[in-house]
């Protein structure tokens, strides 16, 4: 017989091989899928535990606007921030402060500066509503506070929700302390 032959006969063999071998790569991967989905326990929930507290849970509202005349017919307007959770890096579980719009800025470019987070954005300064000679209260117009409200809810529920986040003293100061000591030492808090 021919080396050609030989050489076609070995052939046939070897796609009759790969064949075989490709089906059962199939077939395991069929079972391997099988089982690990068979090993999931789907435990079906029960009205408790759809309605039972949260494991964990952090609760932020940026809420009650209030306007103030300051210094000089300077007028200024804060929000009072309401922070609640079971969360152990925090050892305060319920707080309240008010903050103006400053400080929010502050707690941005701190963690900008000091954090691996991507910081994101605060809403608009509104620099054309604050221009003199308009006929309408400008940045003090109730809709606008209100807009404004809302975007540093956001903004302040999307910082504190992040992990990394809630280790940083200047978070743990804006959302706790009644006054923030801008001269403070930046670092993380520690579990303990």
């Amino acid at each position: 017989m021919s080396k050609l032959f030989y050489f076609h006969l070995l052939l046939a063999v070897f796609y009759k091989l790969c064949d075989c071998l490709s089906k059962y790569i199939v077939m395991m991967a069929e079972d391997t899928t099988a089982d690990a989905t068979r090993r999931l326990n789907v435990k079906k929930q029960t009205l408790d535990d759809a309605y039972a507290a949260p494991a964990n849970f952090l609760e932020i509202d940026v809420v009650n606007p209030v306007t103030t005349m300051g210094v000089g017919k300077k007028r200024y307007t804060d929000y009072e921030v309401r922070m609640r959770t079971n969360l152990p890096v925090f050892k305060v579980k319920e707080s309240s402060v008010r903050r103006r719009y400053s400080d929010f800025e502050w707690l941005r470019n701190e963690l900008e500066r000091d954090s691996k987070i991507v910081v994101p954005p605060l809403p608009g300064k509104a620099l054309k509503r604050q221009l003199p000679f308009r006929g309408d209260d400008g940045i003090f117009e109730e809709e606008f506070i209100e807009d404004r409200r809302k975007g540093l809810e956001v903004f302040i529920n999307k910082i504190a929700g992040h992990p990394l986040a809630q280790n940083e003293r200047c978070l743990h100061m804006f959302l706790q302390e009644s006054v923030i000591d801008k001269n403070y030492v930046p670092g993380k808090i520690r579990n303990t």
